[in-house]
């Protein structure tokens, strides 16, 4: 073995110049099998089953699969003593395989079939119970049990329990309406409501995916949450949340997360992580080891959640949203003292239903926010000669794309070069909006194909549908034309 007996506190068989004899095998038809979790360089399962005297070992990155639906890779690696079946600790940094090891389960296996390229068993454990069969993907030349194959699969060959259901492949977020606060506090609890990106993690065997609001995928743009699935392990989960950048005061801040976005790149994306870092702030469980939670009370999903004991990683990249029980005045005025956006009422009976505008999540407000679509922009002048001076926005309607308004104010250097280079990508012959631009911008804009969705803040609208001194906080990839809304 790769290991040295006076540093790791592992069972390392004495060393010898020949290979360990093993021991002959037991008469009974049933043996040990282990499995354990092993936070090494990469999260990954160790599968063990007990033959001839030794352990007959598999490294499977993401653990063994709990349906008939997916095969999974499974590392061979070298035979381990029977001691190990028992090992747990931490084996020391430098030394090979260091980091954490603890039993994930045991059992006794039953032997179906065990050849040089194919072994099938059925296990009986605390946590897994099922027939498997794990089969060699590389020629011939190794063997199982002896000298090493790397490339093997893992399949599981029955069904899994009846209260088995798989982790879905998409949940869209539920959403909340727009109003104030329900005068019954007793039946809802409050939260929050943070200045962030929606987003929507999948967790299953120790890695994640991460899902925009629009299905996006987002995991190469935050490699700080990928401990989020090492931190849960093997359990198999869907957690919905927001993404949240804070400033120097601890204030979420929604034009720091428009870089992280739009990284591009793993490498890019490390640099800006070290440079902002981001916390996702999580409120919902949505599917947790084989049960789909959507149709429970927020009540049940949030309790939950809570036994996940994810509020107490400390320094991690992900936290538990304040839940409070109210008065909702009271939380509504907290989050006014706090620089936030307002709070959102959740009535605790309520399910959870995926893309859905439901009155049973209402979002009070302390700034005016809406979502708008950029149809044109007019030419800058001064500093800003060269560029675009203001948007002109929109927001659908029965008629088509309804022009409310324009904003000049809210844009980094860096944020009017990004737009800038988007802009000039969707220029456009025609104007996009369906009723009358004023003539001041009509006569100098450049028009654009209505595909880019941003966010503004304004203090009121006005009597003929416009906004009232708005300023831009930020693109919004995460949402496409066709969702925005007027927010009344």
């Amino acid at each position: 073995m790769k290991r040295d007996p006076k540093i790791t506190p592992e069972p390392v068989p004495p060393q010898s110049p020949e290979p360990r004899p093993r021991r002959p095998r037991a008469a009974t038809t049933e043996k040990q099998f282990i499995i354990q979790e092993h936070h090494a360089r990469a999260l990954h399962w160790d599968f063990r089953l007990e033959r001839d005297g030794v352990l007959v070992s598999w490294a499977v990155p993401k653990g063994l699969p709990l349906d008939k639906r997916t095969n999974r890779l499974a590392v061979h690696t070298e035979d381990h003593p029977i001691e190990y079946a028992t090992f747990e600790g931490k084996i020391p940094s430098g030394e090979y395989g260091g980091g954490d090891v603890t039993l994930w389960d045991s059992g006794t296996y039953e032997e179906i079939k065990w050849t040089d390229r194919e072994v099938m068993v059925v296990l009986h454990g605390r946590r897994i119970e099922g027939k498997y069969v794990l089969f060699a993907t590389e020629p011939s030349g190794g063997k199982a049990g002896g000298s090493v194959k790397r490339s093997w699969m893992v399949h599981r060959m029955d069904d899994a329990p009846s209260s088995y259901s798989p982790p879905p492949a998409e949940i869209a977020p539920m959403l909340a309406t727009l109003g104030t606060l329900p005068r019954d506090d007793a039946a809802w609890a409050f939260e929050f409501k943070w200045d962030g990106i929606r987003a929507v993690i999948h967790v299953d065997g120790g890695r994640i995916r991460i899902a925009s609001r629009n299905g996006n995928d987002l995991s190469t743009s935050f490699p700080e949450l990928r401990a989020l699935g090492e931190r849960l392990g093997s359990q198999q989960a869907v957690i919905d949340g927001e993404i949240v950048a804070f400033d120097e005061h601890g204030r979420p801040r929604f034009q720091r997360l428009q870089p992280r976005i739009h990284a591009g790149n793993a490498a890019k994306a490390k640099r800006l992580a070290d440079e902002q870092p981001v916390v996702y702030v999580i409120f919902d469980l949505l599917y947790l080891d084989g049960e789909l939670l959507l149709g429970l009370p927020y009540a049940v999903r949030r309790r939950r959640l809570e036994s996940l004991g994810l509020e107490k990683a400390k320094g991690a990249a992900w936290t538990l949203s304040p839940r409070f029980e109210g008065p909702g005045a009271d939380v509504l005025e907290a989050s006014k003292e706090q620089g936030l956006e307002g709070i959102v009422a959740k009535r605790l009976d309520s399910p959870y239903l995926p893309g859905k505008r439901s009155p049973t999540w209402i979002k009070v407000k302390n700034i005016l926010t809406q979502e708008v679509i950029v149809g044109g922009w007019t030419p800058g002048e001064g500093h800003r000669q060269g560029r675009f001076g203001s948007l002109l926005l929109g927001i659908p309607s029965e008629t088509g794309l309804q022009y409310v308004g324009q904003v000049g104010t809210g844009f980094s250097e860096a944020v009017l070069d990004d737009l800038g280079a988007k802009l000039d990508s969707l220029r456009s012959q025609t104007s996009p909006f369906s009723n009358e631009v004023p003539r001041r911008y009509a006569k100098v804009a450049t028009w654009v194909e209505p595909k880019l969705v941003g966010e503004v803040t304004f203090s009121e609208w006005t009597a003929d549908g416009r906004m009232r001194h708005p300023s831009w906080r930020g693109i919004r990839d995460d949402k496409d034309p066709g969702e925005v809304r007027r927010e009344s």
